[in-house]
């Protein structure tokens, strides 16, 4: 009778940790699906579909108990045959990649210090990256405006200290543009290091340099490779955002900064294409989040091994 209660119990115990987890994981999967997925959807079947003036043309049709489909993939075929579209894509991962390279290096020796620093400093310094969120991120893309204009604030000072005799074009350049992203996005760099650094274990570095390893050495081959998780997440949060980047290229780029945002715009609001709009955002999505499942897999699959 004993064994049978035990049992019960055990199994009661093993249905609501399933339950648990179900709950758990089903709940942000459902919230994926609503505001994710569904959406998407929605894009997919504008790019396949055909305008009929100001609606789309049903891409299911049901007529004397045949099924038909109408499905329009004139636009991906002019997408990839259209030299100006692949330009755009591989300049909006160009600059992407730049200003999450630029990010990287800035933040891992700032998130390094802020994670070995005194405890009872570290909410100061984190409330410091965390600043520039407490303004509009508008006003602060405009300031930077104010800052690069050929009669703005670097220029100013830069004649006025007799650096330069005439001002430097900085403003509508690529150098202007990422160096907007880079300010812009470097706090999402930053969180996500140092929330890894700072659970680190010091007494493997400890045990490498009491092996003879330089700090150089221990840096490499202990802190980097520990830190992989904090890389890769900041990095998906930078570089993500940065290749459908609208408002900073708009504002701080110029015509050599084309970015495949402005393209989306141009055909919405401007051309008022709105089937060659939704194929262009199904590609850019796509062209992110394929090559994210797959690095997430490959993660997953070598942590398993």
């Amino acid at each position: 009778m004993t064994d049978f209660l035990s049992k019960n119990h055990q199994m009661r115990d093993r249905l609501a940790g399933l339950w648990g987890s179900s709950i758990v994981i089903g709940v942000p999967m459902v919230f994926l699906l609503l505001v994710f997925l569904m959406p998407f959807l929605v894009v997919f079947k504008i790019s396949i579909s055909e305008m009929d003036g100001v609606a789309f043309k049903d891409v299911v049709n049901w007529s004397d108990g045949v099924i038909h489909f109408q499905l329009k993939l004139d636009n991906y075929l002019s997408l990839a045959q259209d030299t100006l579209y692949i330009q755009t894509y591989l300049s909006s991962l160009k600059f992407a990649a730049m200003t999450t390279l630029i990010c990287l290096l800035l933040a891992y020796p700032f998130a390094y210090f802020l994670a070995r620093s005194r405890a009872d400093r570290r909410p100061a310094l984190l409330m410091l990256v965390m600043l520039p969120f407490w303004t509009s991120f508008l006003l602060r893309v405009y300031a930077w405006k104010m800052l690069l204009a050929d009669a703005g604030v670097f220029n100013g000072l830069a004649i006025a200290a007799g650096l330069i005799t005439e001002p430097v074009k900085m403003m509508n350049t690529p150098f202007s543009m990422v160096l907007g992203m880079v300010y812009t996005y470097l706090p999402f760099m930053v969180l996500p290091l140092y929330a890894n650094l700072v659970k680190m274990d010091l007494r493997l570095i400890e045990a490498a340099m009491d092996l003879g390893a330089t700090p150089w050495q221990t840096f490499w081959r202990i802190t980097v490779p520990l830190s992989r998780s904090g890389i890769a997440a900041g990095s998906m949060l930078v570089f993500i955002p940065c290749v459908g980047e609208f408002v900073i290229p708009e504002l701080l780029g110029g015509p050599q900064t084309l970015m495949i945002g402005r393209v989306l715009w141009d055909e919405f609001f401007s051309n008022n294409d709105w089937p060659m709009a939704a194929t262009v955002a199904v590609v850019m999505v796509l062209l992110i989040i394929v090559p994210v499942a797959l690095f997430s897999k490959s993660r997953a699959e070598a942590h398993t091994s």
